[in-house]
């Protein structure tokens, strides 16, 4: 039974999962490393430098101690991608064996090339790692909108027990196995939807950009599918379901950096809260390894590395061979 959630990240996506949690029913007691942002959460029951015009719960409770967080029965891991590893660190020696450790993350660790999940293995090995992914806006989620999603852990029985955890009539959370597939999707949507902000960008058209939404999920499915995951897997919310929402427009930070880069801002602007700019890289390299096709994620790659233009990158994939479209 999970009676209590330690909610580690004071980011939107982090503030709206404790809403989420609160919601189910649970204790929840949020991390975060801004000062400012615990004395909101715990005095004006809000957070207006993540999450403006949202109403929190007051039965959440905020922290600067990450042990205090940690001390639950669950933890919900809500940090960017590339930040997993040192805080997981920052949080190994706190947490007690076995406790299911949530990541909210939706990237692929640049430098190593491994899933989050592998990260966790790695850095907390006695935890019981899991994932939650899905089409999913944060302010979607705090204002208490339906939104459904997918968590995965090895275990069956964990996956299913987190479920009901979260779950609440405008939070439906759906149990899995296959954290591969459930990953990879997460990662490599985001890097879709910079190539989908792109497109938009270049005012393109709503044929291309259905085109590449579509083209590019096959390239999703062949790295996942040569990475181990079920081949069903990708059809879900955490990998279509999540690539459609991402793709729709600039509430995606994906898609918004995509958006400034096609109309003709820099690839090399600093966008941190953008997690495919460091997943592309990664992505690629692992298609190449797999020998993978993956076009368009190369061509993000590219562009993001500044070895491709926009136009080079538009030229490039319209007129590569002719192929069947199966292969």
């Amino acid at each position: 039974m999970i009676g209590t959630v330690g909610v580690v990240g004071g980011g939107a996506w982090g503030t709206a999962l404790a809403t989420v949690a609160a919601r189910a029913g649970r204790a929840v007691t949020l991390w975060a490393r801004d000062a400012g942002t615990v004395s909101a959460i715990n005095e004006a029951h809000a957070n207006p430098r993540c999450l403006p015009g949202v109403a929190l719960d007051p039965a959440i409770a905020a922290t600067g101690d990450i042990g205090a967080a940690l001390a639950a029965d669950a933890i919900l891991l809500a940090v960017p991608a590339q930040t997993v590893r040192a805080v997981a660190g920052l949080a190994a020696p706190a947490l007690a064996d076995g406790t299911p450790v949530v990541i909210c993350a939706k990237g692929l660790e640049r430098g190593t090339d491994k899933r989050l999940s592998e990260v966790i293995g790695e850095i907390v090995p006695r935890a019981a790692p899991a994932i939650l992914s899905g089409p999913s806006f944060a302010t979607d989620v705090a204002a208490g909108l339906p939104t459904a999603v997918t968590i995965a852990a090895a275990d069956g029985a964990l996956a299913l027990d987190l479920c009901r955890a979260l779950g609440s009539p405008t939070f439906r959370p759906y149990a899995g196995t296959d954290l591969i597939g459930v990953e990879i999707g997460g990662a490599v949507k985001n890097v879709l939807a910079i190539a989908a902000g792109i497109v938009a960008g270049r005012n393109l058209g709503a044929s291309a950009l259905a085109a590449l939404t579509a083209r590019g999920f096959a390239e999703l499915r062949r790295l996942a599918e040569a990475l181990g995951a079920r081949p069903e897997t990708p059809m879900g919310l955490s990998g279509l379901g999540d690539l459609v929402l991402t793709c729709s427009g600039p509430q995606s930070r994906n898609f918004a950096f995509g958006l400034l880069v096609g109309g003709g801002g820099d690839p090399a602007a600093p966008h941190p809260l953008a997690e495919g700019i460091e997943t592309a890289a990664v992505a690629r390299d692992l298609a190449r390894r797999h020998a993978i096709p993956m076009p368009i994620v190369e061509a993000v790659a590219a562009i993001l590395d500044g070895t491709l233009s926009v136009e080079a990158a538009i030229e490039g994939l319209m007129t590569r061979p002719l192929r069947r479209e199966a292969d």
